[in-house]
């Protein structure tokens, strides 16, 4: 996900939070759901929790292999977080629940209303969940976009490293869902800080902090994967998808 280039590339102050932006805390229930599901349904082992600062504005930045990453990282975050889903899930029943939980929809195509509200939601103290990759595949953060950045330099929130595995495994499709009892790990990292120096361009701020936030979950991810012995997936179908 990724801010227009206008906003990014001058750095400008975000618009006025949205009428109707979720507040800081999302619903307790949806926390519950998460971890039923990451305790129960599956086997998950969490790691690192103590870096999430428990009060003021985070941002959480996760690398991405599976659909059910978002929901592990809301049940196990050791505070109520609002992630940044597709908007394409935003749709019948599951767009209701989804809503009802204080997610937020993002049309990649044109992410400024999504970056908007959570930027309000940051403001207010709250936690922000976001994958930088922006879409699901092998997770091992060979392209990161710039829309956490962004959302760092513009709120002041420090942003925490998450490696998520196990979700999918090699030859799975991206839309898969993990099986009863399937080990997955959580890994939280050390909090990077993400300023504009003196003298940089909102476009150079924006391309250093990204590269900042690309290298600090790579090196939670080789972290996590070299403790667990839990490989990435090597194949990614969204890439390899027959044109």
């Amino acid at each position: 996900m990724r801010p227009d280039d206008s906003s990014a590339a001058d750095g400008t102050p975000a618009p006025p939070p949205t009428p109707g932006a979720p507040g800081p805390r999302g619903p307790a229930w949806s926390r519950w759901v998460g971890r039923f599901l990451a305790r129960v349904v599956w086997n998950t082992e969490v790691v690192g929790a103590e870096h999430v600062p428990t009060t003021g504005p985070v941002l959480l930045a996760a690398n991405h292999t599976g659909i059910m990453d978002g929901p592990i990282i809301l049940g196990v975050a050791p505070r109520p977080v609002h992630i940044l889903i597709k908007e394409s899930f935003f749709q019948g029943v599951l767009g209701v629940i989804l809503r009802a939980a204080g997610q937020i929809p993002v049309d990649q195509d044109s992410p400024r209303s999504a970056l908007t509200i959570a930027v309000a939601v940051l403001r207010r103290g709250g936690g922000v969940g976001i994958f930088p990759e922006g879409n699901r595949g092998r997770g091992d953060l060979a392209g990161v976009r710039a829309g956490v950045a962004w959302l760092a330099l513009t709120s002041g929130a420090p942003v925490v490293p998450v490696a998520v595995l196990g979700t999918r495994r090699t030859g799975e499709k991206v839309g898969v869902i993990p099986g009863l009892r399937r080990r997955l790990v959580v890994e939280f990292g050390p909090p990077v800080v993400i300023s504009r120096g003196p003298g940089t361009t909102g476009k150079a701020a924006l391309a250093q902090g990204n590269e900042q936030v690309r290298q600090a979950l790579r090196a939670v991810v080789a972290s996590a994967v070299g403790r667990s012995g839990i490989p990435l997936p090597v194949d990614d179908p969204n890439r390899e998808r027959p044109a």
